[in-house]
């Protein structure tokens, strides 16, 4: 434990010894303080039944899951302590470890109670109703009877994942079965979609207005994050478990959480720019980030905005144990202006930081919370002389007036919970013994944080084992590709122009499957009937888990990404997006693979793929692969799959030895094309391409036939037509009049009939006929909900229908059939419905990966973005070309042009900016100070904005009040004449002192420069807007 120092003689040696030997001993009689300590203030309030401790030690019926364990990773935190320095600490650390066991054991077997009614519907279904129970009877462990309580808080399951693992690594035997593997294994699924689950988070309330709604907070998907990183591969068995007992991420789940809790941060949620709940999140015991300049500027902001003399406010607006709040559960509207700036503050945050600055070696910020908390914040028992630590600081109510006009200048009032040994805040208690075991050295942080989650997943000891663990590197990532061509003929055909594939013969013994396979073997994963769990669900694997090998009884697979999977949807038919997308994909997997070994991406070439006129583009991407690298640097490494193996990630899928060989599914590898006759095709041109197809649309058959009957008028026309447009929507009056199931006089049925001509029209690239046939099967793009919660969680809303008619707003993440149902209800021009499909897709693509294209927009109505599209191709000479019957990939282009081109006439930026609702910067700001100037508020056109429940309700940099001006302007429903009151409020501000003196037109109006229409509007402002109060500004 001490280094021997260096002696010269005998007496030295004597007198090292004696200084070791009273170090020891100062070290047992200051552990033994803290064991006293912890029996006195955590142990005593231990349930003998569930092991479960209550929220204050003199509660006796109820027990938070977070608040437990925190306490019981303080006990845990000196168990370590005891173990790692004495050696006969005469029972006292097995105690204390056999305690901390029994809290964990005590909260597993909570929640397996509810796995049947809880845990497996919230698998498919995250919402609050089936959420697990963060709030149970402290002696029993059932449920409480409190409808009002918001249980669903996916930082507690992660919280519990989190320290599991820790717990485990250190050496605790916690779980005993499989019954409770398979339980886990459903807990990671439980937490995997924490990016796209509003939760009420760790205070409990949801949204900053305390009105029973969830929102998508940062600190539960960051905690969800470093659970699924920590809890991949571990063996819940300990280091002597068998293979079957190994817990499995899905590692693009983890993906999805990672990039969105990035996105959000510095921010919490919608309605809380910051929130200190991120310090645990950034930091001890989560430490969700290692991308310095997002913790250091979360933090700085966190310290910025919550920061007082007395601890740290939980976030602005925050009524909790004020003496104003009502003690109802819920909010009134415009309560929350009440508590501004006498909101309580809690010293448990500066214990967070000074365990942060331990981990981050920040000396300054270490003394400054210590001595913060231990000089002024702390009170001490006064029989025992232990640390307390109050709840939180509050203004008494004859300072409220004084504090409210003058921040800070009024003295604040401990709150009787944590102030008193009899009221005891247990989880602030316990934070405050790990804070003081690590700065005063009887507890490192390797001790307190033993799988090293301080440390960047590429500083860590590499781990040798069976099982992928995010252990991979940083930089100078080498992802390989393998080439598999579909047919003999085809990799023939390649090798003419130096590109060697392999066939999927070419590569056995490994076997080459479509991801579907794959996702039907993961079902088996975590399958419990005694519990009622089913297992993983059937998600798709994304392209992370597809650049994995895996070991699959005995055999080894390589799945071929997602991206070449036949999709239902018709962008499968773009050879350019096609292109697009493996570009794409290859640089996600570069950008983002974080586990041990190298990617490996299976690239499959079809034959239908030659055929296309767009081929020759995938010719040169392959070209490119030949170099080593491509275009934005990424390196790329092509050979034969047996050569790349042995630098491959593998991941070995053990757990299907717990089943019958009956009860697998029947597997099938991908299919080689096989052809009777020759090698065929010698280069490009022997090979038939696509036909370029064309017919006239002009003719409307739905309002020529819709009020005709089916027979015969339009049985006999659609026997007779002889265009794909006409069958197109001839059929589709039968699908809406008949039903799907209806008969035709070929045998097939009207659904069978349009899915025969949506492919027909795919293979022709006759893409105006392939989105109405897609819109009247009511299809759904695939992974569609990722990319709405991608451009959710971006700051932004959505949403959808016909442009000037409803529109639905989608403020929170859907499931696939929840999207497809609003889609399908909402807009009934088909060609808008699978339009849509695909701007939200490309917007979600762009807003990951060039986020300033959006600057300045706050709600992306996508019934307007089409119609910006729209009027966009008419300024460039278009006019004939109508939307729908561009390829997607043109369409991508055409939407990209909208958000970039800079090269446009003033009337034309203002019809494009206005159907965009792009403002410009700081324009929220001049909004919020119309508001605060003027009693009765804004009124634009006829619409009213009050001003009082605005500001009240409503601070000046929340989501919140954007989109409520931003609602409040889209009112207005032509875009130039919106935009030209964006610059009139804009002007008014800012107050242009420049005059234009001549009468014009509206439509002349509208083609001035903004500089000129701004001075000119801004003239017509009264100066008492800005120097006096107001009773209403108007706008007309």
């Amino acid at each position: 434990m001490y280094p021997k120092p260096k002696v010269s003689t005998s007496l030295d040696t004597e007198l090292a010894e004696a200084l070791k030997t009273n170090d020891y001993s100062d070290c047992i009689r200051r552990l033994d303080q803290y064991y006293g300590q912890v029996k006195r203030q955590l142990l005593r309030y231990q349930s003998p039944t569930t092991g479960l401790f209550p929220r204050v030690s003199c509660h006796t019926n109820e027990a938070h899951i977070r608040d437990s364990l925190y306490i019981c990773s303080a006990i845990w935190a000196l168990f370590q302590a005891y173990t790692k320095r004495i050696d006969d600490d005469r029972g006292k650390g097995h105690e204390l470890g056999q305690s901390t066991v029994k809290c964990m054991r005590g909260i597993l077997f909570v929640w397996m109670r509810q796995s049947k009614d809880k845990v497996e519907p919230f698998k498919t279904n995250q919402c609050p109703k089936h959420a697990l129970h963060s709030k149970v009877n402290l002696n029993t462990g059932l449920s409480l009877n409190d409808d009002t309580y918001g249980h669903l808080q996916i930082d507690v399951v992660s919280l519990y994942l989190l320290f599991l693992v820790q717990m485990i690594t250190s050496g605790l035997q916690i779980i005993y079965t499989m019954d409770e593997v398979q339980f886990v294994q459903n807990l990671v699924y439980y937490v995997e979609r924490a990016y796209r689950t509003p939760d009420f988070g760790m205070w409990e309330r949801g949204s900053k207005y305390n009105t029973g709604t969830p929102e998508i907070n940062a600190s539960s998907i960051g905690m969800a994050k470093s659970a699924l990183e920590a809890v991949n591969g571990c063996n819940l068995f300990g280091e002597k478990g068998a293979a079957w007992s190994v817990i499995y991420v899905d590692i693009d789940a983890h993906s999805r959480n990672r990039s969105i809790f990035e996105t959000l941060l510095p921010r919490e949620s919608s309605s809380k720019n910051t929130d200190s709940s991120l310090l645990p999140t950034i930091s001890w015991p989560s430490f969700a980030t290692h991308d310095t300049f997002l913790y250091t500027t979360t933090k700085e902001k966190i310290i910025k905005h919550l920061k007082t003399p007395y601890g740290f406010k939980r976030f602005i607006r925050d009524g909790y144990g004020t003496v104003l709040e009502k003690r109802e559960h819920i909010y009134q509207n415009e309560e929350t202006k009440h508590f501004e700036n006498i909101e309580c503050v809690w010293p448990l945050f500066c214990c967070f930081l000074v365990i942060d600055g331990v981990f981050k070696n920040i000396e300054s910020q270490t003394k400054y919370y210590k001595d913060l908390l231990f000089n002024q914040l702390l009170r001490r028992d006064p029989n025992t002389g232990d640390y307390l630590i109050p709840k939180y600081y509050y203004v008494p109510p004859e300072y409220i007036d004084a504090e409210k006009a003058d921040p800070g200048s009024t003295p604040r009032i401990a709150s009787q919970e944590g102030s008193d040994s009899s009221v005891m805040y247990l989880m602030g208690q316990a934070v405050l013994i790990i804070t003081q075991l690590l700065t005063e050295g009887l507890l490192q942080t390797v001790e307190l944080d033993p799988i090293r989650r301080f440390m960047p997943s590429y500083d860590r000891t590499r781990k040798i084992g069976r099982y992928s663990v995010f252990q991979g590197t940083a930089s100078d990532l080498v992802v390989q590709v393998v080439l598999i061509a579909e047919s003999m003929r085809l990799q023939a055909m390649m090798a003419t122009y130096g590109i060697q594939t392999q066939t999927p013969l070419e590569v056995e013994p490994v076997q080459i499957w479509p991801p579907s396979q794959l996702v039907r073997i993961y079902e088996l994963l975590g399958i419990n009937r005694k519990l009622g769990l089913k297992g993983r669900p059937a998600r798709p694997i994304g392209a992370l888990g597809t650049s994995k090998l895996y070991r699959i009884f005995g055999q080894t697979v390589l799945c071929y990404p997602l991206t070449f999977e036949l999709s239902d949807f018709y962008l499968s038919h773009d050879m350019a997006l096609l292109i697009d997308d493996i570009k794409n994909e290859l640089h996600f997997v570069g950008k983002y693979w974080r586990m041990s070994g190298r990617p490996t991406v299976c690239i499959l070439i079809r034959e239908e793929h030659l055929r296309d006129v767009n081929f020759k583009e995938m010719l040169d991407l392959l070209v490119e692969f030949k170099k080593g690298y491509l275009q934005s640097g990424l390196k790329i490494k092509t050979g034969r799959l047996q050569n790349l193996i042995s630098s491959s990630c593998f991941e070995h899928l053990d757990f299907l030895h717990l089943y019958p060989s009956e009860a697998l599914p029947k597997l099938e590898s991908f299919r080689q094309l096989e052809h009777t006759m020759g090698i065929g095709y010698q280069s490009l041109t022997d090979i038939p391409k696509a036909l370029v197809y064309s017919e006239s649309t002009d003719v409307d058959f739905k309002t020529l036939y819709e009020h005709r009957p089916t027979w015969p008028d339009i049985m006999d026309a659609l026997r007779t037509c002889d265009t794909l447009h006409a069958q197109s929507q001839l059929l589709a009056i039968l699908y809406t009049r008949e039903g799907h199931n209806f008969a035709l006089p070929d045998g097939t049925t009207v659904s069978e009939r349009l899915e025969r001509l949506l492919r027909q029209a795919g293979a022709l690239r006759h893409w105006s006929v392939v989105r109405y046939c897609s819109s009247i099967l009511q299809k759904l793009v695939d992974s569609i909900s990722p990319y709405i919660t991608q451009i959710l969680v971006s700051g932004k809303q959505i949403t959808v229908g016909t442009y000037g008619h409803k529109e639905v707003a989608i403020d929170h993440p859907r499931t696939p059939k929840e999207i497809r149902q609003l889609l399908y209800q909402v807009i009934s021009e088909p060609y808008g419905v699978v339009l849509q499909q695909e701007i939200i897709l490309y917007v979600g693509r762009l807003i990951s990966t060039t986020p300033h294209l959006f600057d300045g927009i706050v709600k992306i109505r996508v019934g307007s973005f089409v119609e910006a599209m729209k009027y966009y191709l008419s300024f460039k000479n278009e006019k004939q070309t109508k939307l729908e019957s561009l390829a997607p990939s043109q369409v991508r282009r055409v939407l990209y042009k909208v958000l970039t081109d800079t090269d446009l006439e003033p009337r034309e930026r203002r019809l494009i900016e206005g159907s965009l609702g792009r403002v410009p910067q700081h324009f929220y700001d001049k909004v919020w100070v119309v508001l605060g100037r003027t009693h009765a508020g804004l009124t634009v056109a006829g619409q009213h904005m009050a001003s009082g429940p605005t500001i009240t309700m409503m601070s000046q940099n929340e989501l919140n009040f954007m989109t409520k001006v931003e609602n409040f302007l889209c009112q207005i429903s032509a875009p130039e004449y919106r935009q030209i009151v964006v610059e009139l409020i804009k002007g008014a501000v800012n107050r242009y002192n420049t005059d234009r003196e001549e009468m014009i037109g509206i439509n002349e109006f509208y083609s001035e420069s903004k500089n000129q229409t701004s001075a000119y509007m801004a003239r017509t402002v009264l100066d008492s807007l800005l120097h006096h109060s107001a009773p209403d500004c108007k706008i007309s």
